[in-house]
């Protein structure tokens, strides 16, 4: 009965210290779960229900995973969720993809290419929550570290077609010495189709030709990831 009353209260009839906002000014952002950080950006529920009780929910039906809450788009967050319209669904998929920018901004400053791992670690971040294919290029200067990471193409759920003279410009533009490429795989398939090996010989037959070294073309998905390179496939 008492947690049905709290439930039903507004937030600012809650103690300041339950208060998402007051409890993040004293104790700092770390001390608030996924909820109440969520709950600040919805700033507000409906009539029977609190902003936090409503972040609470969808972060319920994403099993607490921030990860599967920002593969939701505008369209399923205001259908699925009362009290969630287009201007807040804009809002919670604005801060999760400025915090996805963040992570492969960090990661780029302080990166060296020296195994595969790295490169999953460089490129994942761009491709954590897509439906759809991309192909992606890391661009390395003669020690390996990363100049700049590119989109180069974006196709369907099943394939993307991938341009070879697009990343040698983009490689010869940047005076790059070697490049890694990497795409990922909504399906969850983690090893390559046929064209991914026809793709992969086709950039290093490429390189090859402009005396660039092809360090690796890696498949992302779900977590986890396929790399040529470590499969004595270059």
């Amino acid at each position: 009965m008492i947690e049905e009353e709290i439930k039903n209260l507004t937030i600012r009839e809650w103690s300041e210290e339950d208060r998402p906002r007051e409890k993040m000014l004293k104790k700092g952002a770390a001390a608030l779960s996924d909820a109440e950080l969520l709950a600040i950006l919805i700033a507000s529920g409906s009539k029977n229900e609190s902003a936090v009780e409503l972040a609470r929910r969808i972060m319920a039906s994403c099993h607490n995973n921030i990860n599967e809450l920002a593969r939701l788009s505008v369209s399923d967050l205001c259908k699925n969720f009362k009290g969630i319209g287009q201007a807040k669904a804009i809002t919670i998929m604005a801060a999760l993809e400025i915090g996805k920018r963040r992570k492969a901004s960090d990661v780029i400053k302080r990166k060296k290419i020296t195994a595969s791992v790295d490169l999953f670690n460089l490129f994942e971040p761009y491709m954590l929550d897509l439906h759809h294919e991309e192909f992606w290029v890391a661009l390395l200067d003669g020690a390996n570290k990363v100049i700049e990471v590119r989109k180069l193409t974006q196709g369907g759920s099943n394939q993307t077609i991938v341009d070879v003279p697009m990343i040698l410009r983009s490689a010869l533009d940047t005076k790059s010495a070697c490049i890694a490429v990497a795409h990922n795989h909504p399906s969850g398939q983690k090893h390559p189709s046929g064209e991914d090996d026809r793709v992969t010989k086709r950039v290093k037959a490429g390189c090859d030709a402009v005396g660039i070294r092809f360090l690796d073309h890696i498949i992302i998905t779900g977590g986890s990831y396929y790399s040529y390179c470590d499969e004595g496939r270059m």
